[in-house]
């Protein structure tokens, strides 16, 4: 017995020295840095465990004079504030605040600034807060991007960004996008997602410049989820009204090819969260050019956006799920893919709009949600769907009923950017072989460009196609 008690003993000697260095171990394994200097030689580590003491931190045009910050990137022909390189790290901002002025926006001469871009694996960065302190109509230099994430399995999580700095800011796409303007852009969009399986998480964007919140470039199984966006809304008519300043001074003739029309709603910003059929990312070392496929995008608010979430321009698997997207310009649209148990409102325009006559294979169930905004719907549009293929399902209740607006199945969109017979492939769609269930008050009208589709309404339908088949 005193063989097996000694035995035992032992035993737990060995157990207890053990927890002591695995806590020993843990202990040691966590860096904490109080600075944004203590913090830079770690961005490139790889098995990294940083965390930075709570507080807030800036950069400011002194720090870029200096030489501080500002890392080339030659693809992007951007400089990065804060480029975050190595693998499998993991970084923590809990409490921490970072201030940029917006006047380091101009500190590069021809550069673009991307203020923290991962370009590392399997990293993890969380609970920052970045704050781009200055004006919204701060121009910069050459446009700007707040997060960017390249590489693969990164996640970004519990970030809260205010984004400003753009020009001009207060018109949204009216007088330009792209390269196509008339009144030139400096950019400024808060979250790009690129790379493989990179993923966002928990973020918050209070979006004040003109550009995307969340959007996706070569992004291959991207996950957006839990994120929230505020942008800001604006009427054409408190636009028009203008006496001074860059759209007085063209005219308020859009890039359209026309008068700004009053009587709509725009958004400042862009998209809430979009993907582009193109882009380049680097993964692992190596340069990949592509478009973006199979993306997630899970129980997201976008408010006051362009649009909510637009995927038409992304390949494979589609699916978003429980989102909810308040007073944009439009709510969702997919080309194809799944929308499963999501809301929207039609203060300011469609739940849903299909995007190419081309669209196929869409399937949406899209609650409709009462407005928190007064309604300011200048496309008269509840819905606009084109295209083949899919089955939609639209839900509310009486208190989401507005007059004069209807669910438009083909015919014109009546969207402010179509007018005068502007881009005419984006409008007037044919649609044919689809169902539709309207479990709305909501008129539907079925165009003469509408064929072979089955409607199940609680609303009236006007039909004017072809082949339709109506039940009641």
């Amino acid at each position: 017995m005193r063989v097996k008690s000694r035995n035992i003993t032992s035993f737990l000697r060995n157990i207890a020295l053990l927890c002591l260095a695995l806590s020993t171990f843990q202990v040691a394994a966590f860096e904490r840095v109080n600075s944004l200097v203590e913090l830079l030689p770690y961005l490139d580590d790889d098995n990294a465990s940083v965390v930075m003491a709570p507080g807030t931190y800036s950069i400011t045009s002194d720090d870029i004079a200096k030489g501080t910050f500002g890392t080339t990137d030659f693809e992007d022909r951007a400089k990065i504030l804060l480029q975050f390189s190595g693998n499998n790290s993991t970084y923590d901002f809990t409490g921490v605040t970072l201030t940029i002025e917006t006047g380091v926006f101009n500190c590069f001469g021809n550069y673009r600034v991307h203020e923290l871009v991962v370009t590392g694996s399997n990293n993890v960065l969380k609970n920052l807060t970045m704050v781009d302190l200055g004006s919204e109509h701060d121009k910069p230099n050459k446009g700007a991007l707040g997060v960017c994430m390249d590489g693969r399995d990164n996640r970004v999580e519990g970030f809260h960004l205010t984004v400003k700095g753009s020009y001009p800011y207060g018109y949204g796409d009216a007088f330009g996008k792209g390269k196509r303007n008339v009144i030139r852009h400096y950019k400024h969009s808060a979250f790009l997602v690129r790379g493989l399986r990179n993923h966002a998480k928990n973020c918050k964007i209070i979006h004040r410049s003109y550009g995307h919140a969340i959007f996706m470039q070569a992004a291959s199984y991207p996950t957006i989820e839990a994120c929230v966006v505020e942008g800001k809304m604006r009427k054409t008519d408190d636009i028009l009204a203008e006496t001074s300043g860059p759209a007085f001074d063209v005219g308020f003739m859009t890039i359209w090819g026309y008068k700004l029309p009053a009587g709509y709603m725009l958004s400042l910003g862009e998209a809430g969260i979009r993907a582009y059929d193109g882009g380049k990312t680097i993964i692992d070392g190596k340069i990949f050019q592509r478009g973006t496929d199979n993306p997630t995008i899970l129980n997201c608010t976008i408010k006051h956006m362009r649009t909510g979430v637009t995927l038409a321009h992304a390949t494979g698997e589609k699916y978003v799920k429980g989102c909810v997207a308040i007073g944009c310009e439009n709510g969702y649209s997919l080309g194809s893919g799944e929308v499963v148990d999501c809301k929207a409102d039609c203060a300011y325009g469609p739940v849903y709009a299909s995007t190419y006559e081309r669209d196929k294979n869409y399937n949406a169930e899209i609650t409709i949600i009462p407005a928190i905004d007064p309604y300011y719907n200048g496309s008269g549009s509840v819905a606009y769907i084109g295209g083949r293929g899919h089955k939609i399902t639209l839900r509310g209740t009486d208190e989401v009923i507005k007059q004069s607006l209807s669910i438009k199945v083909g015919g014109d969109k009546g969207n402010i950017r179509l007018m005068h017979g502007n881009f005419p492939n984006q409008n007037n769609f044919k649609v044919s072989d689809f169902e539709l269930i309207n479990d709305t008050n909501y008129p539907v009208k079925l165009s003469p460009t509408s064929s072979r589709v089955t409607v199940r309404s609680v609303g009236t339908v006007r039909d004017n196609g072809t082949d339709n088949h109506v039940i009641k």
